[in-house]
């Protein structure tokens, strides 16, 4: 039975994060080639870091993340990367 948890060397843990990010005054500017580097920059960063990116929906004015990183990095850190 797959629960779900991960493991490293000392933790298990279980850690999923829902996260909105929108640009500077709400403009609609993630389209066309802005939205495709934006994405290879998510998928880039977290593969990198060890998380995963479990849903990735950019909209025009916001992207929301569905993400699970590794708890010794944490998700502050990974977004300030993306």
């Amino acid at each position: 039975m797959n629960t779900g948890f991960k493991a490293n060397k000392n933790v298990v843990y279980f850690c999923k994060y829902n996260v909105v990010r929108y640009p500077k005054y709400s403009r609609k500017v993630l389209v066309g080639d802005v939205e495709r580097r934006l994405r290879e920059l998510i998928f880039g960063v977290c593969s990198q870091h060890q998380a995963e990116p479990m849903e990735i929906e950019i909209m025009p004015d916001h992207v929301h993340l569905r993400l699970e990183p590794a708890p010794q990095f944490g998700v502050h850190k990974l977004i300030k990367r993306i």
